[in-house]
């Protein structure tokens, strides 16, 4: 098994794990765009604390494993401008689809969520029609 398909299956694992703690910890599902979507329009100011302590955990643990593993190539595009537009689109997407891949695919998926499957499903389909066109057609990334 080449090793790139381990190290997604352990994150995978990683954020199955993480998905179902969050939900048994408080009852509450585990999507990034929620959580982070609550404190820029202050919806969730009253579980502010647990949020940036979330947060805060996604953004740091990856920091303290890096003397652990390898360069891993993201094979990510070096042009800004696509970056910055992919951020935008999915920025747009997971309000349009009132959550994210961790929302309705990971926790909404897992708990047989309909609308989970269905917007899992739709954002697939985007994403393969957007490396058709962005790779094959426009040749951008």
């Amino acid at each position: 098994m080449p090793i790139d398909w381990i190290w997604g299956l352990i994150g995978g694992l990683l954020i199955g794990t993480g998905g179902a703690v969050y939900l048994l910890g408080n009852g509450r599902i585990m999507g990034a765009s929620g959580i982070i979507g609550g404190l820029v329009d202050g919806s969730g100011w009253s579980t502010a604390i647990e949020r940036i302590v979330f947060l805060a955990g996604v953004a740091l643990l990856p920091m303290l494993l890096m003397p652990f593993y390898r360069e891993v190539d993201t094979h990510i595009t070096q042009n800004y401008a696509v970056l910055a537009a992919a951020g935008v689109l999915v920025g747009v997407g997971t309000r349009l689809a009132n959550g994210c891949t961790s929302g309705h695919g990971v926790c909404g998926m897992s708990r047989l969520s309909v609308r989970g499957i269905v917007a899992t499903v739709c954002y697939i389909l985007a994403g393969g029609i957007g490396v058709v066109i962005f790779r094959h057609l426009l040749g951008v990334i």
